[in-house]
């Protein structure tokens, strides 16, 4: 115990825990409702993950659970799997939590098999416009509730989806015949007697999740935001506001009290006190939270197989929202986390979460900060956190059922505009070109298309780029000059004038990769026709890839078939392994033509030269 727990510090973990906990419940339920699941799963998603993500973790004073960004991609799952289920969200319950439980698998797996040590791969610009595009996600699509808009309400807009949504519902009834073995194209009778079984309250109810699902996302809310507009609730808008306005404003008179839960209080008393006909948020159900076992009863790999990339994106996602956070925490407790041991802890934290139906999470920067701030120093700290919310569910259930909407609809409003990345949007002007394109092209894919499509596109240009500019580099380098333009290394200087003409130098500098290997071809162009003989020095050339090594291989076939002499000076380890391997030594350049020093070389040289002429 004494290795897991550290008591020493309890009062300082029991009061940065409880201050966590009280910072997290807003966003917790805020997450749960733009999520689609509920302030239920939001709220699940912050006990469970916070308590064992700290149990577990590998950083002693992260605060988990549900984030931002682990919210937009969990609403990406939830509606394509919501709308595959026809709009019907407990159906489709257990295909979204196995997915969820799919990532925390996965996260653990990272954990195990060691990835943690290399997140910090991941190229800032990627992060930075998907981080942006999270804000601008978030902002744009609560613009809708917050001024108490909901598409499937608005009967005039849901009735255009009426003719689409007889066609879908009589396409289902096909499709079931088709699967009883009882379609007969030569008679629809069983068709027309399903099809008059049909109600309006069916049609309604696909029509509402059409409308819902082309309100969806960033375009859909820019697409309904005019009849928006035109059916403002005003009382919703005006709780939205104050709810923006004293996060904001209470800010500036104190920062030890969170404001985001100053605004909840306050905004929710308001209504509450003055009866307002506000519309409240979803019940939240009393009691501790139950097991979903229709993930394992119901389970079908069918339902699932397309979300298997994005429970990875999610698994990777968590990750590095977390390792980000711990590194924050170290830096401010001069620390040291265990990456490895982090990703597992967050992985059987999201496992637990997503059987008992809460939202995946990560490492919350925010509240590690809060809870280091209070007096947090070991995992119990985290702990505390969720131990905090689950009274909180208990005793408070039916009183936070009472929340209105536009109030948790502000809150993610700030939250959404705290959490782009305006560091990397001001510096736009001085990055390098390069970053600047692959930045805006993950802001703009993730926000009107796919955040899962975009981070992956993002870090294939990334990598093309950062392959593209080290061949370069080398080949910059790696030039290819005859010895009258290249400059001689030390070694060379003193090398015969009457040689010159007969002998070529090929200096290779940097590593010989698919990157540089179109330069290094065009050795055969620039060699001299008087060169009987090529000196290519290889001491500097550290590594060789198969492209690299087959391009040599044609160089040096080339050479050989125009009657010159190769000669490879001081080859190192790894290159020269593969060199022999494919038998580029000895079938094109034998060993006695092998040499350690260029002295050595010189000398074999003189000997031969003369021996020729």
């Amino acid at each position: 115990m004494k290795k897991l727990f550290n008591f020493k510090h309890f009062k300082g973990d029991m009061f940065g825990g409880i201050t966590a906990g009280i910072v997290a419940l807003p966003l917790a339920l805020a997450f749960g409702v733009s999520s689609g699941l509920g302030p239920s799963a939001g709220l699940y998603g912050a006990i469970i993950v916070s308590f064992f993500a700290a149990l577990f973790g590998g950083t002693n004073t992260q605060i988990s659970g549900p984030t931002a960004p682990m919210t937009a991609v969990s609403m990406v799952v939830i509606a394509g799997i919501v709308a595959a289920f026809e709009g019907d969200v407990a159906k489709a319950l257990p295909a979204i939590l196995t997915v969820f439980l799919l990532a925390g698998l996965m996260q653990i797996g990272l954990g195990f098999i060691g990835l943690g040590k290399y997140i910090k791969y991941i190229p800032y610009p990627v992060v930075s416009g998907f981080m942006t595009a999270i804000g601008v996600i978030i902002l744009v699509t609560q613009i809708l509730p917050s001024v108490g808009y909901y598409p499937k309400e608005d009967t005039a807009f849901v009735t255009q989806f009426k003719p689409q949504a007889e066609e879908i519902i009589l396409d289902n009834i096909l499709k079931e015949e088709a699967g009883e073995g009882i379609l007969v194209l030569e008679d629809f009778k069983e068709t027309v007697k399903r099809a008059e079984d049909i109600t309006q309250a069916q049609i309604l109810k696909e029509s509402q999740t059409l409308a819902s699902k082309e309100a969806s996302g960033v375009l859909g809310a820019i697409k309904v935001l005019p009849r928006a507009l035109k059916n403002i609730n005003w009382l919703e808008l005006l709780l939205a506001l104050g709810t923006i306005i004293i996060i904001y404003g209470f800010k500036r008179i104190t920062t030890k009290v969170p404001s985001t839960l100053v605004s909840l209080l306050v905004m929710s008393g308001i209504a509450i006190g003055f009866k307002l006909n506000y519309r409240p948020i979803e019940e939240i159900p009393s009691g501790l939270p139950e097991l979903n076992l229709e993930i394992f009863t119901a389970f079908s790999l069918t339902s699932i197989s397309p979300y298997i990339f994005t429970a990875l994106t999610l698994a990777l996602l968590g990750a590095i929202d977390s390792l980000l956070t711990s590194v924050v925490a170290d830096n401010m407790t001069k620390t040291k986390h265990k990456p490895n041991k982090e990703l597992i802890g967050q992985g059987i934290g999201n496992s637990i979460g997503a059987i008992f139906g809460g939202l995946p999470g990560a490492g919350a920067t925010i509240r590690t900060v809060v809870n280091i701030n209070a007096g947090g120093k070991t995992r119990l700290s985290g702990m505390m956190a969720g131990v905090l919310l689950l009274v909180i569910l208990l005793a408070l259930g039916p009183v936070a059922s009472q929340i209105p909407a536009a109030v948790l609809a502000g809150i993610l409003i700030t939250v959404g505009i705290g959490v782009m990345d305006y560091k990397g949007l001001k510096a736009i002007p001085y990055m390098p070109r390069q970053e600047v394109i692959i930045m805006i092209v993950v802001l703009v894919l993730s926000s009107v298309w796919n955040l899962v499509y975009a981070v992956g596109i993002g870090l294939v240009i990334a990598s093309l780029m950062f392959m593209k500019k080290i061949g370069d580099l080398t080949a910059e380098r790696s030039d290819v000059k005859s010895l009258l333009k290249e400059k001689a290394w030390s070694d060379e200087i003193d090398f015969p004038e009457k040689l010159k003409k007969e002998v070529f130098i090929k200096h290779i500098k940097g590593p010989l990769f698919f990157g540089s290997t179109s330069d290094f071809q065009q050795l055969m162009n620039q060699i001299p026709n008087t060169a009987t003989m090529v000196i290519i020095r290889m001491g500097r050339m550290q590594y060789i890839d198969q492209s690299g090594l087959y391009a040599l291989e044609d160089a040096l076939v080339e050479l050989v078939n125009q009657n010159k002499k190769v000669l490879l000076v001081n080859i190192l380890k790894q290159p020269k392994y593969l060199l022999e391997r494919i038998d580029i030594i000895p079938d094109l350049v034998p060993k006695e033509q092998l040499f350690d020093t260029f002295d050595d070389c010189l000398k074999w040289i003189n000997n031969n030269i003369e021996k020729t002429n």
